[in-house]
């Protein structure tokens, strides 16, 4: 009987935090209702329906899919997981990745990022680096993932540099 008021009392949308481990997450469904979130924000922006488009941004931004996925993103697939931002952190546990995720919210402010000067390419001269902290660059990664699919309506449809799914073909 607990088990059916347990499922009953379950959100409709995943906007309320899990509580499974990082090892339990269903990757394949977090994906898919991110991807359908991304392709109503690009239908909406592409008829013109501007406050469609910021709502649905909206949700998707507070998404417990997204944060995870942006997470994943930065902690695990990326090449630069390694790189300690200016807090040090190099690589998280399972346990931290969850509470990255828990953490993870818009507030305006960010921190501040690792100074690194590199080489230019054939010369003596250095230019900066700047490494921002990994809660930074998962946010950076939900924002991304609200922000990318409105202006993917309105490029131009012949321009080709730096789109996600776009390759030039000739």
């Amino acid at each position: 009987m607990l088990e059916v008021i347990v499922a009953m009392q379950k959100p409709k949308s995943d906007s309320i935090m899990n509580t499974e481990g990082w090892g339990q997450i269903n990757w394949r469904q977090a994906e898919r209702y991110v991807f359908r979130l991304q392709k109503r924000i690009y239908a909406a922006s592409f008829s013109g329906d501007v406050k469609q488009c910021r709502k649905l941004q909206r949700t998707l931004r507070r998404s417990w899919a997204n944060r995870v996925l942006a997470v994943r993103r930065v902690t695990v697939e990326n090449q630069g997981k390694k790189t300690a931002g200016v807090d040090g952190v190099k690589s998280l546990s399972p346990e931290a990745r969850m509470e990255l995720v828990r953490e993870l919210k818009l507030t305006g402010k960010s921190r501040p990022t690792r100074r690194v000067w590199i080489p230019k390419p054939g010369r003596e001269e250095k230019r900066p680096l700047g490494i921002p902290t990994m809660y930074d660059r998962a946010l950076q990664a939900v924002v991304k993932a609200a922000l990318e699919p409105e202006w993917e309506a309105v490029f131009e449809p012949y321009s080709f540099g730096f789109r996600p799914g776009v390759r030039f073909v000739g």
